[in-house]
């Protein structure tokens, strides 16, 4: 198949990411890039030789068949609905958008236009949580009962160049990290049916201690601690903490990430990568390391070609609009919780995405 030609929106720290990996899939190829900072694009355009341009140009590109979004958070809405209306597919950095509702207005407008929406994370195509689903679909720790994620650090402002977007709407440690962890244990679970949580603000503003805006301080006007539990509709509960306030961090083994089953216990990888280990703790017996069973560990660019693979034909769509959306609607009803003391439901629906093949990319014809 010919390679989706994909460029890139917002050239910042997260990019190189992108760019630095987008050789390793045949599916699509990088070819232009853009920011509302031209200098900034045309510096990635001469590092990476690409062509160079303002947003606005960019969507104006006929070759351009879909965009990789890495704006922020706030500005996902405006930024996704200007992509699709240039007639592109789109792929966004997480959260989808800075709420449910405009997560919405994307998948709707995706849906009227006949165009695909993909999201971040795709950590989870990798292959520890492919093997965790592995793990659980071969019946090794029993039935699904529960699960516990942990994340905590002291705050993006520690070491981030330009950490404010964390603290805007569409960021916080629900928003910022939550996703990693959630999307993963939906893509084992299934839907979620509801949640409930409590959060938390513990200051208006944070101090910059990174190098280049060392004693600046910003804004906060998002949680900075957040809990959640989710029930999810096959009858497992999930507890799920992100935090931004605990600058000592965890006692845990960093990132805490377990599922609970009816015959043992499974020890999860961090979501945020997309090795492993992957440990299995059974009721009778010892402790092991699982063998991987599946090969892709190289880094983002995965859900780009997963959307594009979906793009040129027969191919299950894994990082779905419909899965982020999903997840955003649960994040955001947990912080709605919190709000009205009550439980809130999830009326979002979705399946499981497909496991991957376990030779993935080289499915994709690499």
């Amino acid at each position: 198949m010919d390679p989706v030609q994909a460029g890139i929106l917002g050239c910042g720290t997260i990019s190189e990411a992108y760019l630095d990996r987008g050789h390793r899939f045949n599916v699509y190829d990088i070819v232009a890039c853009a920011d509302i900072d031209t200098e900034r694009a045309q510096e990635t355009g001469e590092e990476y030789g690409l062509r160079a341009s303002d947003p606005e140009g960019l969507l104006a590109d006929d070759k351009v068949e879909l965009v990789i979004n890495l704006t922020p958070p706030s500005v996902h809405l405006q930024t996704c609905l200007d992509v699709l209306r240039a007639g592109k597919h789109v792929y966004v950095e997480k959260p989808l958008a800075a709420s449910f509702n405009e997560g919405q207005q994307i998948i709707e407008a995706a849906a009227a236009d006949g165009l695909l929406v993909g999201s971040a994370p795709d950590t989870f195509l990798g292959a520890g949580i492919q093997t965790v689903r592995s793990v659980i679909d071969d019946g090794r720790i029993g039935d699904p009962v529960g699960a516990t994620a942990v994340w905590a650090s002291g705050g993006h402002e520690n070491w981030h160049p330009a950490p404010d977007l964390y603290y805007q709407r569409g960021g916080g440690p629900l928003f910022d990290m939550g996703p990693y962890y959630v999307t993963a244990l939906v893509s084992v679970f299934g839907s979620a049916s509801r949640v409930t949580g409590s959060t938390a603000q513990t200051s208006a503003q944070r101090t910059i201690t990174s190098e280049s805006r060392h004693g600046e301080t910003i804004d906060v006007e998002v949680p900075t601690h957040e809990s959640g539990i989710i029930e999810f509709a096959n009858g497992a509960i999930a507890n799920v903490l992100t935090s931004f306030d605990t600058p000592g961090g965890s006692t845990f083994t960093s990132p805490a990430f377990e599922i609970y089953g009816t015959e043992g216990t499974l020890r999860l990888p961090d979501p945020n990568n997309f090795k492993g280990p992957v440990e299995v703790h059974p009721a009778d017996g010892e402790s092991e390391e699982v063998e991987l069973t599946h090969e892709y560990t190289d880094g983002r660019g995965a859900g780009v070609a997963d959307l594009a693979a979906a793009v040129r034909g027969d191919w299950s769509h894994r990082t779905s609009g419909d899965l982020a959306n999903h997840i955003l609607e649960i994040l955001d009803r947990i912080r709605e919780a919190s709000e009205t003391g009550a439980h809130a439901p999830v009326e979002t629906d979705v399946d499981r995405p497909e496991p991957l093949p376990p030779t993935f990319p080289e499915t994709l014809g690499n």
